[in-house]
């Protein structure tokens, strides 16, 4: 059931990154040693907006610098993207050009969006430099751990490196492609929908209105599928209420929810939850040190307010029932109870099937 309340009012402050989480990010090959900063890539010059194919405002404004400031930077973002995508060696750069920096002018982060182009074959492809945010970092370590797939960032002192994430846009897809697909294709969409809540609910990643996620798809033998994915992790563990890491209750989803309620049966939605409880059950027991060191980070760290820590506690034990809420102190603390539920419940389950 979906609500036009309003459930974010206000904007997320950004959060420095600990000691303990930057020892955490050098362990495991997260940090590294970058020749710009986000706040260099600010000294722009002019801009100019960029446009669709439909002529309509991105809200992206493209950058222009000075001729000695582009050089430099030029280098420096070809560097940022061979350590991103391959060893850091020096030996591709010739052959790689810096086609556009674009930066987005609303949302908490205030990306820049740069766009490397090889000139051998004219293949590109993006990534983004943001402030560097400890919600935005434990969102993006989250999602590498807990979901089906890896992403890849760098964190440098108050800068992140983000990799670009394929896929459409969900407000595009529910728009322009949805209605367009077939009853199967729906039923398969109405699923992964399902997972995708799930998955964001168990972890604590809120505001996951249509445009914070991409939908995928991909050709398997004589049919497509299609895979959802987050790309804005900003809302990592933050607000208070429990709305906000269900998507069901944006009203940018009300098409989705709609369509999750018309395509599948109670009995099907609980199956497929049950199935994304497992999985990341299954991804915790096998990665128990890197989920451990994460969860004892977020654990030690300030990344929300009491309030909102309070308010969360309360709405998880009327969720969940579960009175073990009642002893967190912050919002690591909660995301560890969240987590040890879905593992012991997990564990409860397959455990008895073995007898």
């Amino acid at each position: 059931m979906s609500t036009k309340q309003k459930l974010i009012s206000k904007k997320k402050p950004t959060f420095p990154i600990s000691e303990e989480l930057n020892t955490f990010l050098t362990k495991y090959k997260r940090s590294t040693k970058i020749n710009i900063l986000y706040n260099d890539l600010l000294r722009f010059q002019g801009s100019v907006s960029v446009y669709d194919k439909n002529d309509i405002d991105t809200l992206w404004i493209r950058t222009y610098y000075s001729e000695w400031d582009r050089d430099e930077i030029d280098n420096s973002l070809k560097k940022i993207y061979t350590i991103l995508h391959s060893d850091g060696n020096d030996n591709t750069i010739p052959f790689l050009n810096v086609d556009a920096i674009d930066y987005c002018t609303f949302g908490n982060s205030k990306p820049f969006r740069i766009k490397i182009r090889n000139i051998l074959n004219d293949n590109f492809t993006y990534f983004y430099v943001k402030k560097a945010d400890a919600s935005r970092v434990y969102g993006l370590e989250l999602e590498h751990i807990l979901s089906p797939y890896t992403i890849n960032y760098l964190v440098y002192k108050d800068t992140l490196i983000e990799e670009h994430i394929s896929g459409i846009p969900g407000d595009d897809f529910i728009k322009n492609i949805l209605p367009n697909c077939s009853s199967t294709e729906k039923s398969q969409i109405a699923k992964e929908f399902v997972k995708f809540k799930e998955r964001c609910l168990i972890r604590l990643l809120g505001d996951m209105r249509s445009y914070n996620y991409v939908i995928t798809p991909i050709h398997d033998f004589d049919q497509i599928i299609y895979k959802i994915r987050a790309i804005d992790f900003d809302q990592q563990s933050f607000e208070g209420s429990l709305k906000v890491y269900n998507l069901q209750f944006m009203k940018e989803n009300f098409n989705m929810v709609e369509m999750v309620g018309r395509k599948l049966q109670n009995s099907s939605i609980e199956q497929y939850k049950i199935e994304e409880r497992s999985f990341i059950a299954k991804r915790m027991i096998t990665l128990p040190n890197r989920t451990e060191r994460l969860i004892n980070c977020m654990k030690k760290d300030n990344i929300s307010f009491h309030k909102n820590v309070e308010q969360l506690k309360r709405d998880l034990i009327a969720y969940v029932g579960d009175v073990a809420f009642k002893k967190c102190e912050n919002m690591g603390e909660v995301l560890e109870t969240i987590l040890a539920f879905v593992k012991r419940n997990y564990l409860d389950i397959s455990n008895k099937e073995l007898f």
